[in-house]
This record gives C-alpha cells, structure tokens and sequence, in this order.
C-alpha cells in the first residue's frame, strides 16, 4: 500500500485519477506506483469482457458462475444467503484480478414493465436493502469492492439516459432513496454509481444535493462515486457535484486541470476527489496483490452449489391446488415447453453472464433420476404457433399423468435498454397449455421471467404454479427439487403480481413522455398503493406456499422509548415435514387526525427468515427504531414520528395478518413550524400554539370556534390569518401569535 495522497499529486495526475483509462480499467499512475485496477460488470455474477476495448461482445466474457438475478433472490427474503452467494463472487474476482463488481442494483420496481426489474430487487425499499447489503457485505469480505447502483430514480428504461424523474422529496426519501441509505449505512459499500437520469431537471452525475448534501452530508458516505457508463455529460459539473470517477473516459482531463487553474472548480475539490479514487486503489490493493502472487483459484463446483441454493429459496410456489405438489416420483412426467431445454435463466444488456456450467430442467430430472418425456410445445421466437407442435404436447399431455409445463418470457421480451409494453406472456403460449390442460388436468406450469406476468386469464388451467422467475445456472436443477420435493419451497414474493398492468399505480404516467415523468403515485407504490386503496390483486407482496404450514403465536409488542420498541412473536411448524417461513412485521400508522398526511395502510418494517423442524416452535424478535414510525416531513425537511396508536402485524403476507397488537407511542416531539398562515386547527393541535394563543388572550380562539358542525369544519380549516380576517379573533392576536412563534 502506497502512503501516497492526493496532495502528493500534481494537477494533472489529479485530474487522471478522476477518469478511468478505458473502458473497464481506473487510471493508474505507474511512476506513482499507483495500479489501474479493473471494474467490470455484475450485479449477479462477474461479466469480465475479454477485450477492454469493447462495450458490446457481451457472449464473449470471461466464464464465471451465474447466480439467481435480484428478481429471483430478492423472493428469498434471506440476507444471509445473500450474502454467501457475495463471498463467491468476491471469490471470483479475486482469481480474476478485478477490484470492483459492478452491482448490486437496488432501484424500485415502480412499474412491472420496467425493462431492468430483472436485476432490482423489490418494490420496497426494506427488502430491497437488506438483501442487497448482505451481497455486498459478503463480495467486500473479500477485500473487493461493489458499486452499489444506480443512484437514485432508474426505474425505467425508455428515455433513461436523459429522462427527468419529477418526484416528491417525500417519495424520495420514504421510497426511492431508502435502500440505498439503509446500505450506505449498514453495509458500507466502498462505491456508488450514479444514474443516468435526471432527478427534478438534474442529472445525478451533476447532482451536489444528491451526492453531496445527502450521500455524504447526512449519510456519512465515505466512498468513491462513479459514472454510470456515459453519464458524465460536463466534468466540471459533475466534479463539483460530488462524482469522483467518469466511467469511460472521455479523454477531458486537460479541461479539469484547466477549470482549476480559472476557477471553476476548487483545487481542494478535485483534490477530494481524486483521493477518493486512491482511497478505493488503496482498500483494493491487498487482496489483488495476494491473490496475484498466490495465483488464487476458486472452486467452480461449490460455487455452483451456492448457486443452486440460491435458486432453490428463489422459487415461489403460488398455487397447489389438490396438493399435487411435489411430484408422486411413481407417477409418469410429461415435460412440456422449449424452456424445459432452452432455460431463461438472466437477463439481457450489461450483466450477461457466460455460465461456466448451466443446468437445464430436463437436465434436473435426469439428475433426479426421474424419467420425463418430453415435448417443446412452441417456439421462443415471435413466429406463428406451429400446429404440429400443438398436435404433439396434446399427445404427450394425454399419455402421462402429470404435466409439467415450462412457460415464460422469451429472452427478446425483455432487457436493459427498452421497457416492456404489456404484463402479457405469449398468446401461443398460453394457447398451448389449454389445449394441454383439456387433454390433462394435471397441469404444473413452471415460470421463467425476469419480471411480473399476468397469470390472471390462464392460472384456472393449471393446479400447481411455480414462479422461478430468472434462476441462474443451477435454475434447472432447483426447479426439479422443489418438483419433487427434495426442497421445500420458501420463496416469497417481493412485488405484487396485479391482476392487470391498468391496476398498477404507476400506469397513467408510466414511462411519461417528452423528456420527462411524474411519480404521480408519490409514495404509494406496489403494496402500499395495493393495500390502501383495497385493489384486487392475483397474488400480493410477501406471499408463497410451503408444502407445510406455519402458525403465529404469544405476540408481545413493548415500547422502550418514545418512538421505539421490542417485538417478539412465536413460529411454530405445525405441517409434517421441515420447512422455512418468513415472518413479516407491518406498522400501520395512527388514524388520522393524528397523522397530517396521507400514509399507507400499513408497510414492510421487519422480516425474518426462519427454518424450523416438524413441530419445532421458536421466538423471533424485532428492534423497531424510530424510522419504523416515521414519515419523511417536506415541511420539517426531516423524519417525523407522531404520537399516537400504531398497529403492529405479523403477516404471511400484506394481505394476510395473523397476528395485530396496539402500539402507543408519544412521539418524537417534533412539530410542525407555526405561522399566520398555519391553520386553526394546525395552532389548536400544537401544544406550543395552543400555550401562545392562551398566553395571549386566553380562550378567545377556542370561544370563537361555532359549535355548528358545518361553520366549525370551515373555520378549523381556515389559516389564522383569514381567522383574523372574518373577525374570529382579533388582528393584534394575530400578530401577537406570530411574533410569539418566530421567536421561539
């Protein structure tokens, strides 16, 4: 490790490290002894290009070990194993001399169609967070670094390399903001990169309140930040915004070294700049040199292990009905559907992986030692259905006793780069298994996609259904053990799966147009708009089956201080074989008046992953802190927790609450800023205003108010100054009240 710093640089060599070499490579300073490590693509696995030169070839990496993408492990609900499958990627990069993965994304699912929902995590920020920093924490153990993305608003793909997110600082802060604070804080991810877009008409990469005021001011972030690839638009700006690294280079660093010497930017804001750069090189450095000089090889089939372990907790079992799951192993199989040999198992665009080995359902079974027969049904290009292909899963269908039925989104349906334009699978599809289910009811369809399908209109065809999502290299190994049951299934799911795209709360406004687009939903999102406004739903937030059951007991909830307390409730198996649930803890807020605003019916405040023996019961407890109670104030510009009941719920899902429990909490005391302009019924809810107006005159305000339920409801309503106004109290009050209040 060099004891070299930044101020021990000339401007130039400053400015160097403040932009990379090439694509994938930092600016290393050789006379220095200052490396040019390489940072490459994840966010599931390691995408090293074999040419440095190029940003395309994506089928010509590095072979390396594909994991389950977010969509599938976020339905883990497991941080824990998260963060294992983070050490095997760290392993990774060490063999192969990389510094930092680029990744995990963390950025909501808002829409459905969102092009990259394949490789984010959730639409709640507190699953979202908490499996991500478990990745992290597990590659930087490594003593390698991950770049935490894309900060902040890259919830779609259509216009994202200018579009203007418009959103609320409230939705900001409550939505899409909180999981990349929860890892900033928890996790300490040694980089962050910046998103393409802009946030209310300011690119992030330019963005001094994002990166700067927020990221590192309130936050204590003391990571590098880097571009997106292309972001940078203006070094200048971005380097006084707060950004570290231009990824790739544009070969500008004579511009920087001139906007020093005129002025524009601070000597000693590049000079933090490029020492963040150093301090990156510096963490990285003793873990690329060990493994450099022991010549370090990881162990290709465990970590194909770990990624079949994560495939196994990513399925979701969504239906099975008759208990036709799993798999009477007597009973003959019929596998029908192309993916069963051609698997959907990533995403297409920057994190392509090339798997070194890759597993396949048929694969599974023959594994398993299980005979199938097998017949594609159709075909995953947009050509016309092929009624021979048909004719044949009919005959197949018919012959054997239970169907096994591989369905999903073909790999052109979705990717980094464009957004979907329906929740939809292929008609041809779909056409297939009703012709299958009339020949044979006994019907398992198995999905592989990398976002939300509509199942609505199909599901009544089939008895079992399996969401698998996107499941990695070892998926197809992992469908056939949960098929057979040699794996209980504990996926849950961590996005709603609506009944239409029309249902979404996003969907008027979704992708927006002409540069632009208005989070309308504000922070009702995926469950929280759901939930609140009562929408039928296919599946909800937090669901999935076990083939065994689980029951909630002896729910004690204590507070411990004004706007904290313990939770603790018992899990008891009480089906016949092993099995593993997710306990998950929803706040509902006080009713109104005591909450000012409008908040959803309840949100995801704690999860826990438990696995539990036949008949095994066990205590599982939860720490809420303040933010478990908050809401983010634009009027106080801070967290705000206000007295009052609050409900706690231990659920299988947000839509099935076993278990609710009163909370009375005093609040953190914080009030809203009294004014001429604040309301009768804002001075007279305010313990302060209401000590001022009595100071001041006494009852008079409280005398003035009507007793007629209609003239009351106006006046309360009324600012003190139209109060004045129409005589309910006198202007000197008025004036007196504000005086008062300024002062304090």
């Amino acid at each position: 490790m060099t004891d070299i710093t930044a101020k021990d640089l000339t401007l130039e060599e400053q400015a160097s490290l403040t932009s990379g070499a090439d694509l994938w490579h930092l600016q290393g300073i050789p006379a220095k002894d200052i490396p040019g490590y390489m940072i490459t693509d994840g966010p599931h696995g390691l995408r090293k290009a074999q040419d440095s030169d190029q940003l395309g070839a994506l089928q010509e990496a590095v072979p390396s070990t594909c994991f389950p993408p977010a969509a599938g492990m976020a339905s883990s609900w497991n941080p824990e194993l998260t963060r294992k499958v983070g050490v095997a990627m760290g392993e990774e990069c060490l063999q192969e001399q990389v510094a930092v993965i680029l990744g995990p994304g963390v950025n909501m699912k808002r829409n459905p169609l969102g092009g990259r929902c394949f490789e984010y995590w959730s639409e709640d920020p507190l699953v979202a967070g908490k499996q991500a920093a478990g990745l992290i924490e597990g590659v930087q153990s490594q003593g390698v670094g991950t770049s935490l993305k894309h900060f902040a608003a890259n919830n779609q793909e259509t216009d994202r390399l200018r579009v203007s997110a418009r959103i609320s600082e409230r939705a900001l802060r409550e939505i899409y903001l909180r999981a990349f604070e929860y890892i900033v804080k928890h996790a300490h991810p040694w980089t962050l990169m910046c998103s393409y877009n802009r946030i209310n008409g300011v690119y992030s990469s330019e963005n001094h309140w994002l990166l700067t005021d927020v990221l590192r001011g309130e936050w204590g972030y003391d990571g590098m930040v880097m571009s997106d690839w292309g972001a940078v638009h203006d070094r200048v700006a971005t380097l006084n915004g707060g950004l570290n690294l231009e990824m790739p280079p544009s070969h500008t660093d004579d511009e920087v070294v001139t906007a020093v010497r005129m002025g524009s930017i601070s000597a000693e804001q590049l000079e933090a700049m490029a020492q963040g750069v150093l301090d990156l090189i510096n963490k990285a450095r003793p873990a690329m040199e060990k493994a450099k000089a022991e010549n370090y090889r990881y162990d290709v089939a465990a970590h194909n292990e770990v990624a079949r372990q994560a495939a196994d907790e990513s399925i979701v079992l969504l239906k099975n009905d008759d208990d036709i799951l799993p798999l009477d192993g007597t009973k003959s199989v019929a596998v029908i559907g192309e993916f069963a040999r051609t698997p959907r198992y990533q995403g297409g665009g920057s994190s392509h992986i090339v798997p070194n080995k890759l597993t396949t359902v048929l694969d599974g079974f023959k594994e398993a030692g299980v005979a199938v027969d097998f017949a594609p049904g159709f075909t995953l290009d947009d050509a016309d259905q092929d009624a021979a292909l048909t004719a044949e899963a009919e005959k197949l269908a018919g012959s054997h006793a239970v169907v096994v039925m591989c369905m999903g989104l073909p790999e052109l349906a979705e990717s980094e780069g464009f957004d979907r334009t329906s929740l939809d699978i292929p008609s041809k599809q779909i056409d297939v298994l009703r012709k299958v289910a009339a020949a044979n009811p006994n019907v398992v369809v198995v999905l592989s996609n990398g976002a939300v399908v509509s199942v609505a209109g199909w599901q009544d065809q089939a008895k079992g259904l399996l969401e698998s999502w996107l499941l990695g290299q070892a998926g197809g190994a992992a469908v056939v053990d949960v098929l057979m049951g040699t794996v209980n299934p504990s996926g849950r799911l961590a996005e709603t799966i609506p009944v239409r795209i029309e249902d979404n709360p996003s969907f008027d406004t979704f992708p927006g147009g002409e540069g632009s687009v208005d989070y309308n939903e504000d922070v009702f999102v995926g469950y929280r708009h759901y939930d609140t406004s009562k929408v039928a739903v296919s599946y909800p937030f937090g669901y999935g089956l076990s083939y065994t059951q689980f029951e909630y007991s002896n729910l004690a909830v204590t507070p411990v201080g004004p706007t904290s307390a313990h939770v603790s409730v018992t899990v008891t198996n009480t089906g016949h074989v092993a099995g593993s649930d997710v306990v998950q803890l929803y706040v509902a807020p006080p009713a109104t008046p005591a909450t000012p605003l409008a908040r959803p019916v309840h949100e995801l405040k704690e999860f826990a992953k438990v696995t539990l023996a036949e008949g095994e019961s066990r205590e599982v407890s939860f720490d809420l802190d303040s933010r478990a109670f908050a809401y983010w104030s634009e009027r106080l510009h801070d967290w705000r927790a206000v007295a009052g009941e609050y409900t706690i719920q231990i659920a299988h899902s947000s839509r099935d609450i076993a278990l609710s429990a009163p909370l009375t909490l005093e609040g953190d005391g914080k009030h809203l800023p009294l004014t001429g302009m604040s309301t009768v019924n804002e001075w007279l809810s305010d313990p302060k205003g209401v000590a001022i107006l009595e100071g001041i005159d006494g009852n008079a305000l409280l005398k003035a108010v009507p007793d007629e339920p209609f003239a009351r409801a106006m006046m309360m309503e009324m600012p003190l100054h139209s109060a004045a106004v129409f005589g309910y109290l006198p202007k000197e009050t008025l004036d007196k009240a504000v005086e008062a209040v300024t002062k304090q």
